[in-house]
């Protein structure tokens, strides 16, 4: 019995080429029927794959990952031609059609180009194709790329309201410490993402082959579950993993979204990942956002830093200096270092016109904390 309708599935680095040995086939082959038998079941699957540049480095005969940006993009885009094939070979064998998708940063921080992607990417779920995404590393630079593929995962689980984000890795899921130095370290079986103990338990990335580390799969799970996707954390090599976890059987760390999915636009603001500037909040203005629903008012905000321009995604700090919340804003940064501190009423007299009487709308603002 199937317990979900929507699933991404993130495969890394490490686990797909067998730490850098190249593509693990036999494994590969695996995967593609597991997610050929959730397809069959009526379950649509998005495959995020990592495993282009770890492929170029094994097909170019290198001998670490190279450093040098421009060498990366071509190693990644070696790589990328024997990772298509891979999984276009595998899911061919059982009547599935896979199609490739690329994405930057860029692609997702702008409205537009993200409703492209969400458009496309239902519509190749209704055609039944699995489609198979990973970062556009041929492109991308450190200014646009995502950091990591587990992030990736997350922002296309809020694309398609995912109910499930299944993070394949070589661990066999979170533990409450390192398992390498402490034998007694015990498994996280299930947990709410939001606990900040998460990220204590994560720790330091390890990993030389890709870009992440435990600590990303817990950030992953965090965004992801904004957008009221649950996140599961398990080892790849578990035998029917991805079949066991649909009909929902308890393999590795379950991280556990406690709110339903958001409103579309809402979506894309918790999936933001870089925003244009910043409102520092006073503790009145924190207390109102997050306890009474409310929208961002001129008179809550001690400072802005940044440039932006009015529709643009900011970032409300609270007095410690953490996220609050996000949203779109409705004045430019330098008439927003006018009116802050100033009751609404007094922005005409200010600025000499009014749009909004408030900063910040809360039907565009969403909490990236609660309480």
């Amino acid at each position: 019995m199937k317990l979900y309708s929507k699933v991404v599935i993130k495969i890394g680095s490490a686990l797909i080429t067998a730490g850098g040995k190249g593509l693990d086939r036999a494994m590969i082959t695996a995967w593609a029927e597991q997610m050929a038998n959730l397809r069959e079941q009526g379950v649509d699957v998005v495959l995020v794959s990592s495993g282009s540049i770890a492929e170029g480095i094994t097909r170019l005969g290198l001998k670490s990952r190279p450093s040098n940006i421009s060498e990366l993009q071509a190693t990644a885009a070696v790589g990328q031609m024997g990772l298509v094939q891979a999984y276009e070979a595998c899911f061919q064998k059982h009547g599935l059609n896979s199609a490739q998708m690329l994405l930057t940063h860029a692609d997702l921080s702008n409205r537009r180009r993200y409703l492209n992607a969400r458009t496309t990417l239902r519509t190749l779920l209704e055609f039944g194709t699995v489609p198979v995404v990973n970062e556009n590393d041929s492109v991308a630079n450190e200014e646009i790329r995502f950091g990591d593929n587990d992030t990736l995962g997350a922002l296309v689980a809020n694309l398609i309201e995912a109910d499930l984000l299944i993070i394949l890795t070589d661990q066999e899921g979170l533990f409450d410490a390192n398992p390498t130095d402490n034998p007694g370290a015990k498994l996280i079986q299930r947990a709410d993402a939001r606990d900040p103990l998460l990220v204590q338990y994560a720790g330091p990335s390890s990993g030389h082959l890709g870009r992440g580390g435990m600590q990303t799969k817990v950030s992953a799970a965090q965004l992801a579950a904004r957008s009221g996707t649950h996140t599961v954390i398990v080892s790849g090599k578990t035998e029917n993993v991805i079949t066991r976890l649909v009909q929902g059987e308890a393999l590795g760390s379950f991280l556990e979204a406690s709110e339903g999915h958001l409103a579309a636009r809402k979506q894309w603001l918790a999936g933001h990942m870089r925003c244009a500037g910043e409102l520092s909040l006073d503790a009145g203005a924190v207390e109102v956002l997050v306890n009474k629903n409310a929208s961002l008012l001129p008179i809550g905000v001690k400072a802005v830093s940044g440039v932006f321009n009015r529709g643009e995604v900011v970032a409300c700090l609270a007095p410690d200096g953490s996220e609050v919340a996000r949203g779109l804003v409705n004045y430019p940064s330098d008439e927003c270092k006018q009116i802050i501190g100033k009751a609404s009423n007094q922005i005409p007299d200010i600025l000499g016109y009014q749009d909004d009487p408030e900063l910040i709308n809360r039907e565009n603002l969403i909490l990236m904390r609660t309480g």
